[in-house]
């Protein structure tokens, strides 16, 4: 057993307004400068949707992440010389439409313009080429389903089900899905960087790119199934979302999760044997993943695991945090947080607690009570929002973890209705669902009226040390290849030099 510590993030879905200030104050924080005008490390996605970059989870179109040939795993894009071949002309990696270009407003028109009859009008200009453009599309264009209705069924979730989704007003449905980069314990971005400038750092697991390594080969961008890593077309560099790491180094959460206007966002340690990370990637069926990665979490109460982080050097303010860990609680305790598209073997560490808000609404609709457990129970399978679709979404098709999750949270809701009404909870409430009445008010505690100190468990013990850590690396190999701790750089260039930039039909009309 190699005990080592991640720190994790759980994102609570039923909480999520899609308000979009997680994204904008990322924006600010993180992308706004020349280069990256099309990037958002953070974004809000209404489901169902296409996404951004528009239709990122066909791995049949992208080839992200990881497969499974002959009980091995290797890289879905393929093996060293196909990456090779695909270095200057990579037909699966995203351009600028799949993203969107983005625009600003010829403002100066309206300031500018001379006294007349007619209005003035400020047109839409590509932020990038500053030429006048055509807004076409966007990091959410089907935002509150506003472009449902003509593309919803472009989603691939919904092209998986196999069967017509329901889109009129009075039928649709919907929900928010934030999204940043996974920050996976297997994660295929850096084993696909030829010249190894994307690492994990050991100490926390944070995913970054080393700037001065980075020759701009975009294998990263094509090798990550989630699309979280972008290309600056300025710089000649990749740039991801780094977990805010200079605010988790001083115990403050990310900018995102400390915007949340819904308080959505839970932060903590999880610990886990790296041992077991190859072999639970590994797991042949697709619809096991969700429960092999949860065997590769520790318990931080277990003395035995206990002694074994010491051992590995886990500084004790980082267990003591794990045995604190909101994340912890979430995802191994109470089973009500699920990873995003586990099918893809990246071990992702984001981790998302399912949405049940419709199914209340709908029972009182139909003269029932709405938070009676018996009738939430039943309602499950019947919500708006489909079973099936969050089962493809969160763990590769099976409805069993997702169907728990929701029976546990619509048991927390009706236990607690009746603690809150002086009446006498129903003991079937908890037990229906294998929890105690003390489990289910504690998870209560934790999803509703949880403090500050209680959605942010991040240990400090590394601050005295934090000007090393951007250069401390992990191995992240698996099978045959090659860890990124070594130069492996394909060609070599003079400084000053790089590639062409991400978007050739730019760069061929001459824009600078």
């Amino acid at each position: 057993m190699r005990v080592m510590a991640q720190l994790a993030m759980v994102m609570n879905l039923d909480k999520c307004i899609g308000c979009h200030t997680c994204s904008v104050t990322c924006k600010q924080t993180w992308t706004n400068r020349d280069g990256v005008e099309y990037a958002w490390f953070n974004n809000v996605e209404t489901k169902p949707g296409q996404g951004y970059p528009r239709r990122y989870e066909d791995q049949e179109r992208w080839r992200g992440g990881w497969e499974l040939r002959r009980g091995k795993l290797v890289p879905a894009a393929g093996g060293r010389l196909r990456r090779l071949a695909n270095l200057f002309a990579n037909p699966e990696m995203p351009a600028l439409e799949d993203y969107y270009e983005p625009w600003t407003y010829d403002y100066r028109t309206l300031t500018d313009a001379p006294l007349g009859d007619d209005t003035p009008v400020a047109r839409p200009v590509s932020a990038i080429t500053g030429e006048p453009t055509s807004v076409r599309w966007g990091p959410n264009w089907e935002d509150s389903l506003g472009g449902a209705p003509e593309h919803a069924r472009a989603d691939p979730m919904v092209q998986r089900l196999g069967q017509e989704i329901r889109l009129e007003f009075e039928q649709s449905f919907m929900f928010y899905l934030p999204r940043i980069c996974e920050h996976c314990l297997n994660p295929s971005c850096v084993a696909s960087c030829p010249s190894g400038a994307m690492y994990k750092r050991s100490e926390d697991g944070i995913v970054l790119v080393d700037q001065d390594r980075c020759r701009g080969w975009r294998m990263c961008v094509s090798g990550c199934p989630y699309k979280k890593v972008y290309f600056n077309h300025r710089t000649g560099k990749a740039e991801k979302c780094t977990f805010c790491y200079p605010r988790l180094e001083v115990g403050l959460p990310t900018v995102c999760a400390e915007t949340c206007v819904g308080r959505l966002r839970y932060i903590g340690v999880l610990l886990y044997d790296a041992d077991r990370v190859g072999e639970a990637a590994s797991e042949p069926d697709e619809q096991r993943l969700y429960q092999a990665q949860l065997g590769v979490f520790l318990d931080p109460h277990d003395p035995e695991v206990v002694r074994a982080a010491e051992r590995a050097g886990v500084p004790h303010d980082w267990i003591t945090a794990a045995q604190r860990s909101p994340v912890h609680s979430l995802i191994t305790r109470y089973r009500v947080a699920l990873p995003l598209h586990p099918e893809y073997r990246t071990m992702p560490m984001v981790w998302y607690i399912p949405p049940l808000s419709p199914v209340v609404d709908a029972l009182a609709g139909t003269g029932f009570d709405g938070e009676e457990a018996g009738n939430l129970f039943g309602a499950i399978d019947a919500l708006r929002i489909p079973l099936d679709y969050l089962a493809g979404m969160f763990t590769a098709g099976d409805p069993e973890p997702v169907r728990l999750a929701l029976r546990r949270l619509a048991a927390m809701r009706s236990h607690m209705r009746a603690v809150n009404l002086g009446e006498t909870p129903d003991p079937a409430a908890s037990t229906g669902v294998g929890m105690d009445v003390g489990s289910l008010e504690a998870m209560y505690r934790l999803l509703a009226v949880a403090k500050y100190e209680d959605r942010y468990v991040i240990p400090t013990a590394a601050v005295g040390q934090a000007h090393d850590l951007e250069g401390i690396a992990t191995t992240c190999s698996v099978g045959d290849e090659p860890a990124p701790g070594g130069r492996t750089d394909l060609f070599v260039w003079r400084d000053g030099e790089r590639p062409a930039g991400m978007f050739p039909t730019l760069r061929e009309k001459g824009k600078p």
